[in-house]
C-alpha cells in the first residue's frame, strides 16, 4: 500500500509502499478514506525538539481519519465489515489507576497512533476495535476525518459552564477555529478569537467568533477590557502556547474564571501566579485528548444536529501523493484543516 513514512531523523517525508499491516484477533483493518493533517505532524515533519524526543523512525505517521471497515479479527463484535468508522487515537492500557477510575484520556501508559505506533497516512490502518467510533454514513469522510482534533476542542470549551459566557480563544489555528464554533454551539454571550495570521481569523469569524482581534495590531488586553466592561473573559481556552499570548490569557481572564489549556508550550512559560491566579481565584485546567468516550458522543452529537459546521474550516483537499503542499500550507499557515486522500 501507498504510506507517508517518516523515514529519517530529519526534516521531511516519503511516500513509498510499505506491506499492508495485519490485523490480530481483537483488531481491525480499515480502508483510510479521507485522513487530515494535524499540528503534531507538522511538528513530526519539520523534526523539531519535540518529535526528536518522542518519535522513532522509519514508521507511517498520521492519527486523524475516516474510512471503511475491511476486515476484522476473530474477537471483534462491536462493529462490522462494512462500517463507516473514525478512531479516538490514544491506546490506552486499561489497568492504571486512572483507567481503572474512568480517566483513560490521561492513562499513564498511552500510547497515540502515528505517534508511538503506525497511523493513518496510507491506505490502510490497523487498529484495536475498542478504539473504533462508528460514524453516521451521512456524514462524509472529510467532516468525519476531523472528529479527533474537533474532540480537543469539545473537551476544552465544554470542561466548565459556558451558556451566557464571555469566552477568549487564544491561537486560531484549527483546534482554536474548531472552539470557537463549539462555544457559539454551547451559548456563550462572546467569543473573542485572538491570532496574528488574518487568513486563520478570517476562518475564526466564520465559525462564529463575534470579534477577531489580530495581537499584532490590536492590544488584546485593552480589547477585552472595552468588550468587557474592565471585568475580564470568564472562560480563556488557551490555543497557542505561545509564552506573551498564555501571560495575556491568565491576565485577561475575570476573577473566578477559567483558563483551559490545550496547547504545548516548548519551554517553560513565565506566569504571575500570585496576582493572576491565587488571588484571582481561577480555575487553571490542563487539556488532554478526549474523554473515552463522553467526547466522542458530544461529537457526534454537535455535528449530527447541525450546531456546528466544520466545513468551513476545512479548506484544502489533496491526494496522499502531494502531502508536501499540505505541510506547506500548514506551516505557513494559509489554510485551515488539509484533508488528504489516498
Amino acid at each position: 500500500m501507498k504510506a507517508i513514512v517518516k523515514e529519517q531523523r530529519a526534516p521531511g517525508a516519503i511516500l513509498k509502499e510499505v506491506p499492508v499491516p495485519e490485523i490480530g484477533d481483537q483488531e481491525v483493518l480499515i480502508q483510510v478514506k479521507a485522513t487530515s493533517i494535524c499540528g503534531t505532524d507538522v511538528h513530526i515533519y519539520t523534526w523539531d525538539e519535540w518529535s526528536e524526543s518522542r518519535v522513532k523512525p522509519p514508521y507511517v505517521f498520521g492519527h486523524e481519519f475516516a474510512g471503511i471497515v475491511v476486515e476484522k479479527g476473530k474477537l471483534v463484535n462491536n462493529v462490522e465489515v462494512g462500517d463507516h468508522v473514525s478512531a479516538e487515537t490514544h491506546i490506552v492500557c486499561g489497568h492504571c489507576p486512572q483507567c481503572l477510575t474512568g480517566q483513560a484520556h490521561i492513562c499513564a501508559n498511552t500510547e497515540i497512533i502515528g505517534v508511538d505506533r503506525d497511523g493513518c497516512f496510507a491506505e490502510y490502518v490497523a487498529l484495536p476495535a475498542e478504539n473504533l467510533w462508528k460514524n453516521d454514513r451521512e456524514l462524509s469522510f472529510e467532516e468525519a476525518s476531523v472528529q479527533e482534533p474537533f474532540g480537543n476542542a469539545v473537551h476544552t470549551v465544554l470542561e466548565g459552564d459556558v451558556t451566557g459566557k464571555t469566552v477568549a480563544v487564544i491561537g486560531c489555528g484549527p483546534i482554536g477555529i474548531m472552539a470557537v464554533g463549539v462555544a457559539k454551539a454551547a451559548g456563550a454571550s462572546q467569543v473573542i478569537a485572538f491570532d496574528l495570521n488574518n487568513y486563520r481569523l478570517d476562518l475564526a469569524e466564520k465559525m462564529g467568533a463575534t470579534r477577531t482581534v489580530n495581537s499584532g495590531v490590536e492590544n488584546p488586553l485593552e480589547v477585552v477590557r472595552k468588550l468587557t466592561e474592565n471585568n475580564g473573559v470568564d472562560i480563556v481556552c488557551e490555543m497557542s502556547g505561545h509564552p506573551i499570548a498564555m501571560d495575556q490569557g491568565f491576565k485577561m481572564v475575570t476573577n473566578g474564571g477559567r483558563v483551559s489549556i490545550l496547547s504545548l508550550p516548548v519551554k517553560p512559560v513565565e506566569i504571575d501566579v500570585t496576582n493572576d491566579i491565587v488571588f484571582k481565584g481561577i480555575t487553571v485546567q490542563g487539556i488532554t485528548g478526549r474523554k473515552m468516550y463522553e467526547t466522542w458522543q458530544q461529537v457526534s452529537g454537535l455535528l449530527g444536529s447541525g450546531q456546528v459546521d466544520l466545513k468551513p474550516m476545512i479548506t484544502h483537499h489533496f491526494p496522499l501523493e502531494d502531502f508536501e503542499k499540505g505541510f506547506d500550507l500548514m506551516i505557513e499557515g494559509k489554510c485551515g484543516k488539509v484533508v488528504l486522500h489516498p
